[in-house]
């Protein structure tokens, strides 16, 4: 089968553009149809500053929401990055591979930097070699495909770029990597800024529908959403961003196409109504399962620690064959080495 690798980050509550661009997908196409490995990446939290209570108490509740979207551990492997050394074992060796020019050219870096300067914070080196940790994350598991979002797609490219060069100069190693993209909602925008992304990190929440929303907070947020001048609900991105954003969202929500819905509608307040309504019911069992889920913590944790378990055993053997290749001595060997010159 097809082996796919996602991850997801605890920055922030998880949000509706998380749900509609990423989760939704890994719970009703990818873990049927692939050997599926998600993981809440808690390493690529400590990029910037950040609290680590609030970390620890953010990894939990990502982990309990995937599990309460639906993913299956029956059917795809669900864990916590940090609890998996390979990957920072493996991030080392690439970083070895890697150039800095290449990392300084990402995209994410040159925004999250300037941002960082701009506030008069410090930029921790992790910024800039985050994009190697995931390449570790991904190239651990021999993945065939990564489902990201447009704002990835750089790093599933250096990915990529770092695999092809590794194999080359130590033998084939890793499988290379391509990037998915969704087909519907891959990339949600803020409600009160259509044209940035709904980011879970961000620090205002007018704009951002969280998963754990209640009903009445949902409809209050998208019915006070930005759209745009004119009265003609338009589905254009360029010229209504803010229409285009609640088309999106509601042909994702009732599996329609935007094209066809904005033809159905006419004022923005029907419009808004309706994506309300339609969100609210999507949240809703999701809501409903992450309450059981979180009521007994010890059912979360054993799904982690035999997703972590099974994780360690894909990870381990490619891991330890790229120490092997790129010429490091092995600790078993070493150790009769030493015992031998000893007697």
């Amino acid at each position: 089968m097809t082996r796919i690798f996602s991850g997801i980050k605890p920055t922030g509550h998880l949000t509706l553009g998380n749900y509609l661009g990423a989760v939704r997908r890994w719970v009703e196409v990818d873990q049927h149809q692939s050997d599926a490995v998600f993981s809440v990446v808690d390493l690529h939290a400590l990029t910037v500053e950040h609290d680590p209570a609030r970390v620890r108490r953010l990894t939990r509740q990502a982990a309990t929401l995937l599990l309460a979207a639906g993913l299956d551990p029956g059917l795809c492997t669900v864990f916590v990055q940090s609890h998996v050394d390979e990957h920072t074992r493996l991030s080392y060796l690439l970083e070895c591979t890697a150039t800095d020019g290449e990392l300084r050219r990402m995209i994410q870096y040159k925004e999250k930097s300037a941002e960082a300067r701009t506030s008069g914070e410090s930029v921790r080196f992790s910024l800039l070699s985050y994009p190697v940790l995931m390449a570790a994350d991904i190239l651990a598991y021999r993945t065939d495909e990564v489902p990201v979002g447009e704002d990835q797609t750089q790093h599933v490219e250096l990915t990529r770029d770092l695999a092809v060069r590794f194999n080359q100069r130590y033998g084939h190693t890793f499988a290379i990597p391509r990037a998915t993209r969704p087909p519907v909602a891959a990339r949600v925008m803020n409600l009160q800024e259509p044209t940035s992304k709904m980011g879970k990190s961000q620090d205002s929440g007018a704009g951002i529908v969280y998963l754990l929303d209640e009903p009445d907070v949902v409809r209050k947020k998208i019915m006070r959403a930005v759209t745009d001048s004119g009265s003609v609900v338009a589905y254009d991105r360029e010229t209504s961003p803010g229409v285009a954003n609640l088309l999106e969202i509601l042909a994702a929500c009732t599996d329609g196409d935007p094209n066809d819905l904005a033809g159905v509608y006419e004022s923005y307040g029907a419009l808004k109504k309706d994506t309300a309504d339609a969100v609210a019911e999507v949240l809703r069992p999701l809501r409903e399962r992450h309450a059981a889920l979180a009521a007994d913590p010890g059912q979360v944790d054993a799904v982690l620690k035999e997703g972590a378990e099974r994780a360690r055993g894909m990870a381990r053997p490619v891991v330890d064959a790229a120490y092997r290749a790129v010429g490091l001595l092995p600790a078993g060997r070493g150790g009769r080495v030493a015992r031998k010159a000893a007697r």
